[in-house]
């Protein structure tokens, strides 16, 4: 068996599952479901005809560009995990329709069956590939079948089970801020740095409201703590790559020296209450944006789409310059300064020395 799962390039692990395929999954997602968002909000805010017109009507839905594209997020996040794990062509064609059906099935906490989904039918569609002399027949069939089957029994409670996590945060978010501000802020701006995907577990979790406003603080305090702290080090080129990349550039120099990862952290777990408690800030976009940070700024443009949804829904009469300030502050100043000042104290104390924070 074990020669048999080698040979088929089937590694159950949990680097596999849950750092390659997930993080391929937040891919998969940001190609679809966060890019379309993106393309409506530009085309609404602008005026842009072509953006903002019915392109395609399905079963009596219309769509837009972006809608057409969001639309898409199931197949696109069930093709990039198979992609993530090495799947053969046939297989990996297979995903589309297994993406499809899993989160359609899945209801609100999609993304999550999508995974669990995925991924074994992913690897039974790899034991069976090339197996048989009508590869072409076995193949998709095995790969679609055990897709769908699955779809049908345990994408439904996958998905609930996603929503009534997502919502116990969101609910203990409302009720204690402060707290919870900090909570949320710590542990999904790590889970940023970290190779794993604070993007996909955001957007599983269905992490919206106050507690997707603590998470985007979390993550922006990660992104922008880290780029302007290690400014000294690795010059421009860091700051935007770490700034408007990701911070999980840093991951090597943490395992070296983990004393480097305090102020970023200690950073987001004030900034996090804060956006909680004091500026009562909010995301209301796409649930993957909370994890996003600012990489390509889309945290904060996730917050902006928010506004934009609650004064469409009237739940929002307008856009303040106290919304604005919160933002700037929590997504970008206030992380830059806590850090550098929290990493001041860090260095005085000899916990990190000069090029530790250097990118290779």
């Amino acid at each position: 068996m074990k020669e048999f799962l080698k040979k088929k390039d089937i590694v159950i692990s949990l680097k596999r599952y849950g750092i390659d395929a997930l993080g391929a999954m937040a891919q998969g997602l940001f190609c679809s479901l966060l890019i379309g968002t993106i393309i409506n909000t530009v085309g609404t805010q602008f005026h842009i005809g072509f953006l903002t017109q019915t392109v395609a009507t399905v079963a009596g839905v219309d769509y837009t560009v972006g809608g057409i594209a969001s639309a898409m997020s199931g197949p696109a996040m069930a093709v990039a995990i198979g992609y993530a794990l090495k799947c053969p062509p046939l297989v990996l064609f297979s995903m589309i329709s297994v993406g499809f059906a899993s989160n359609a099935l899945g209801g609100a906490g999609g993304p999550l069956a999508v995974l669990f989904v995925a991924i074994i039918a992913a690897e039974f569609g790899k034991a069976v590939s090339k197996e048989t002399k009508i590869d072409i027949l076995v193949t998709p069939l095995v790969t679609i079948g055990i897709g769908m089957l699955l779809s049908w029994l345990i994408a439904p409670p996958l998905g609930k089970a996603a929503m009534s996590v997502g919502k116990l945060i969101m609910w203990a978010t409302e009720q204690q801020p402060f707290i919870m501000g900090i909570l949320v802020s710590v542990i999904v701006g790590m889970a940023l740095t970290l190779p794993i995907s604070s993007a996909a577990i955001c957007a599983a979790l269905l992490l919206t409201g106050l507690a997707g406003g603590a998470a985007v603080a979390g993550c922006c305090a990660q992104m922008i703590g880290f780029a302007v702290i290690s400014y000294k080090e690795n010059k421009v080129g860091g700051l935007v790559s770490q700034g408007i990349g990701t911070s999980m550039l840093q991951m090597g120099n943490i395992v070296k020296n983990p004393r480097i990862w305090i102020a970023p952290t200690l950073a987001s777990a004030i900034t996090g209450p804060i956006a909680t408690c004091v500026f009562k800030m909010q995301m209301n976009g796409t649930p993957i944006s909370s994890g996003m940070g600012t990489c390509g700024f889309v945290g904060p443009l996730g917050v902006y789409t928010g506004w934009v949804n609650d004064i469409a829904a009237g739940t929002k009469a307008t856009i303040t310059w106290f919304d604005w300030l919160g933002l700037v502050l929590i997504c970008l100043v206030l992380p830059a300064v806590l850090s550098v000042l929290i990493h001041k104290a860090v260095v005085k104390i000899g916990w990190v020395k000069e090029g530790d924070l250097k990118l290779s």
